[in-house]
């Protein structure tokens, strides 16, 4: 018999938790992260990460278990996400994954390009040519070792264009040609039952703005500025998650509060946008799809078998 797995996902500040939550009650299920930030430690509040009573009333897991001085990654989530979806079929609990990050849930779906793993002093090595000589740099230097990546990827995505020098620098052969071995897979022979919400994009806007505040008035401050305490690389990803930096350079005097709010609001609607594109692209393959919020959805009318 086939397992199946449940993916909730979609745009941040659609209402993917309350529906997950209601669907977990209903269905005996335990609620797995797949956003990359709420498995950091360091950020509850910025990273919108599931309260203390909700994690109470249903299981929860994958959250806020990383130290943000780690830099962790989609492959090791799979392994970590794989291993608590094992466990749960054990103990005769349904697996939902819940999160906003699509790379982390196309990956555990359709595997991984089987690349050697990264060493950090690489990694920091790209941040320092991306931050010193800037993006344009790195392109031309892409261009000499790689050209046929550069030309599958949006060249305004820094992660990827890092990626593409790292993995040559690290190897010494393209990203290109690791892309024509076999993917690495992490999990086999489940049913992956994909939900997704994707509701007005101006209303989820909205939301986010208001939501952004709501975060400043709960303490995302303070939590940012004993972030910043532990005196952590600039390139670590939980140094870049969305309100970090704005907020960073409220604490500096170098923004206003006001400033910092407009702009920490601004960032989040940008990331909202492309994970509307994200998943309105996708190949992925949909179980049901959502143009509401939960809100206004009956989770009892929904066909789960």
């Amino acid at each position: 018999m086939i397992k199946t797995v449940f993916v909730i996902a979609g745009p941040t500040a659609a209402g993917k938790s309350k529906f997950s939550l209601d669907l977990a009650k209903k269905l005996n299920g335990i609620i797995i992260n797949s956003d990359s930030m709420q498995v950091y430690k360091n950020l509850s509040i910025l990273t919108a990460r599931p309260t203390t009573e909700e994690m109470n009333n249903v299981e929860h897991s994958l959250y806020g278990y990383v130290d943000g001085g780690k830099r962790y990654n989609v492959e090791k989530w799979c392994r970590d996400a794989s291993k608590v979806i094992e466990e749960s079929f054990e103990k005769n609990t349904t697996p939902i994954l819940v999160g906003g990050t699509g790379l982390y849930i196309n990956t555990l779906i359709n595997g991984i390009i089987n690349i050697p793993s990264i060493p950090e002093e690489i990694k920091i090595e790209s941040e320092k040519i991306l931050t010193k000589f800037g993006k344009d740099f790195l392109i031309n230097q892409i261009k000499n070792i790689d050209p046929d990546s550069l030309n599958e990827i949006n060249i305004n995505d820094n992660v990827r264009l890092r990626r593409i020098w790292e993995v040559f620098e690290t190897t010494g052969k393209k990203f290109s040609e690791w892309k024509l071995n076999e993917n690495k897979s992490f999990i086999k022979n489940y049913n992956f039952k994909l939900i997704l919400f994707l509701p007005d994009r101006k209303k989820n806007y909205e939301i986010v703005n208001s939501r952004f505040i709501k975060m400043i008035n709960r303490g995302a401050i303070e939590e940012v500025k004993n972030l910043l305490g532990e005196n952590l690389n600039e390139s670590l990803p939980v140094m870049r998650a969305h309100g970090v930096p704005e907020i960073k350079k409220y604490l500096e005097n170098e923004t206003t509060l006001e400033e910092c709010i407009v702009k920490g609001q601004q960032v989040t609607r940008n990331y909202v946008k492309r994970q509307h594109t994200w998943w309105n692209s996708s190949k992925l393959e949909i179980f049901h799809k959502f143009d509401k919020f939960p809100d206004e959805i009956d989770i009892n009318a929904v066909k789960f078998e």
